[in-house]
């Protein structure tokens, strides 16, 4: 008789009867000092079985799933336990959905299966606005009692990952607007008179620029400690994108490109916050102007959408599937190490703040449009 397998977009499904993972839990905690030694591990660790279910947890772990202790975790999955949003998508659970593909964790795993130690960096979200682990996960075979196991432990760096990005932003992109700046100026002390006014133009957009780059960063810690206070105020639609056009327009991302509002635009008055709401656009439109090739355009716009309000920001690039499924994690970026700021903060601030679901299309034959649909009013 012949079992069919689990459907899996990646790992294997199958899992072991209840039965089993309690022998399995037993033979490891026969082990002389070995529950003492994981006990006194202050990471977060478990052991599992090969089929990638909990059979020991440390007290670390105990501790981090709180009030459900250690028996109700047993035979669940890492992401399982640690309540990873893409876990609970399929009947296969933690490793068997298309997302899997890109998590460290099961490739660990995987790889310590065939007998290696692996570590590798992961990123579980816990909820669709934000809530996310950055983790630093080692996997090691062990045997006991004729099991093949795996002991698996997670360290959470998340404020490593966060100081890298922001230390990337303002020794790297403020700088290079502090750079500029100073440029300008002195091209202003040699200046003629017919050229003054044209330079102190620029000195004015490169100061608003380095200006809107620190307070990015100021709103963005603050949106992640719940301690972003919103001032709700009237929005024209039109006024807003065209400032969001204005501010980029000459923006160094920008060179060689061009960005326009869509003729079929239309002005809708909302409440909302501006300064957030305009954060949000800019991202788009920012990561778009990164995405497309010279001469390319950007385009954004606006639909009165009834109950609501839509923005978007269309660019004629497709996105690989592989960003697709990590396009919204904090430390994901497509343009190196420690950066990934962008689209992470569209979703927290757009989601979070303003109310608002934040999406995106992308297709070999349309490009790719991010899009942000609000309420008319955040007061109600």
């Amino acid at each position: 008789m012949t079992t069919e397998a689990m459907p899996t977009k990646f790992a294997p499904a199958e899992r072991d009867a209840e039965e089993k993972i309690q022998r399995q839990s037993a033979a490891v905690s026969a082990i002389p000092f070995l529950p003492e030694f994981l006990d006194a591990v202050p990471n977060l660790l478990v052991v599992l079985n090969d089929k990638r279910q909990i059979v020991f947890t440390n007290r670390a772990m105990r501790m981090f799933v709180g009030d459900s202790g250690e028996s109700a975790i047993f035979g669940l999955r890492p992401g399982e336990a640690l309540n990873c949003i893409h876990a609970f998508e399929t009947e296969g659970g933690c490793g068997t959905t298309e997302f899997c593909r890109n998590c460290g964790a099961v490739k660990a795993i995987l790889n310590s299966q065939k007998g290696k130690q692996d570590i590798q960096e992961c990123r579980i979200s816990r909820d669709p606005v934000g809530n996310s682990l950055d983790l630093q996960v080692t996997a090691t075979p062990f045997t006991a009692d004729s099991e093949r196991l795996t002991i698996f432990a997670a360290e959470d760096i998340s404020n490593e990952k966060r100081r890298t990005a922001l230390e990337r932003t303002f020794f790297h992109d403020i700088l290079n607007t502090a750079g500029g700046l100073r440029g300008l100026v002195d091209l202003l002390e040699l200046a003629g008179a017919d050229e003054v006014e044209e330079l102190k133009n620029m000195i004015g957009q490169q100061s608003e620029r380095l200006v809107e780059e620190i307070t990015a960063q100021r709103e963005l810690l603050a949106a992640e400690e719940d301690r972003l206070a919103l001032k709700i105020a009237p929005i024209e639609s039109m006024e807003l994108l065209q400032s969001v056009l204005d501010l980029y327009r000459n923006h160094e991302v920008a060179e060689g490109k061009r960005i326009r509002i869509n003729s079929n635009t239309e002005n809708v008055t909302i409440h909302s916050d501006r300064a957030l709401l305009s954060r949000v656009l800019g991202n788009m439109v920012k990561n778009a102007l990164e995405a497309v090739n010279q001469q390319e355009t950007v385009k954004i716009g606006c639909l009165n959408m009834g109950g609501g309000v839509l923005f978007w920001v269309h660019n004629p690039t497709f996105m690989p599937r592989d960003v697709q499924l990590q396009v919204f994690q904090r430390s994901f970026s497509t343009k190196g190490a420690g950066r990934g700021i962008g689209t992470y903060s569209i979703k927290l601030l757009g989601e979070r703040y303003l109310k608002g679901r934040v999406d995106f299309t992308t297709s070999e034959e349309k490009g790719t449009t991010f899009e942000i649909r609000l309420p008319l009013n955040l007061d109600k």
